[in-house]
């Protein structure tokens, strides 16, 4: 019998969210737990505690042989270490999120520099992009302008509102082009923006079109 989602949640929700920032930088990539505290601290600040009290309760009481067979434990996806490592690594980082609350030391604003961190700043642009501009646009709609008004046919003006602040964060962040593409890429947009747009042109539009 597998965990229901409160259970998971009350266990293990802010220690899922850790380990899962290190997915696709690697267990000792500094901008993963940096990308982690500096997203937290800007929205959850009280949730650091949490996370880190999740951890060390993690390594300290990893599933034994009963819960493996009955699959009532969480099980840690895999960030590329081996068993043996693992305890103190979530020790390391349940260290560095006390450190970083006992010191209130918050990471210095800036964009984001993991792939967790940039969809949990931008969660409902990552849904536009991951949603409607995928590879398979080309074959359900006629033009990018097609899939974006699919999209705010069916979702709801809060979030169409909510996407909209996202587009003027990610603009204000100051990217070059280049980071602007990196950015589109990495929340899930997988066709080029239409000609003649750059990328920061296009989310530029975008936003002045959701806008208004």
């Amino acid at each position: 019998m597998s965990l229901n989602p409160a259970e998971h949640d009350r266990k293990y929700g802010e220690l899922d969210q850790v380990v899962r920032s290190h997915l696709g930088v690697g267990p000792h990539a500094p901008e993963a737990v940096t990308g982690y505290l500096r997203q937290t601290w800007r929205t959850r600040p009280w949730a650091i505690a949490v996370a880190a009290e999740q951890l060390r309760v993690y390594a300290d009481n990893p599933p034994g042989r009963l819960r493996l067979r009955l699959g009532e434990y969480y099980r840690l996806p895999d960030v590329g270490l081996p068993p043996e490592e693992i305890r103190g690594w979530l020790t390391g980082l349940a260290d560095r999120l006390d450190a970083s609350l006992v010191n209130g030391e918050a990471p210095p604003p800036g964009a984001p520099e993991s792939p967790w961190e940039w969809r949990a700043r931008f969660p409902e642009l990552a849904q536009l992009l991951g949603g409607w501009f995928t590879q398979d646009m080309p074959e359900e709609y006629d033009d990018h302008e097609a899939a974006l008004a699919d999209y705010l046919d069916g979702t709801d003006p809060g979030l169409v509102a909510q996407v909209t602040g996202e587009l003027y964060d990610l603009l204000a962040l100051g990217l070059d082009e280049d980071g602007l593409a990196l950015a589109l890429v990495t929340l899930g947009a997988e066709v080029e923006p239409p000609a003649p747009y750059t990328p920061g042109a296009w989310l530029a539009t975008l936003a002045a079109r959701l806008r208004g």
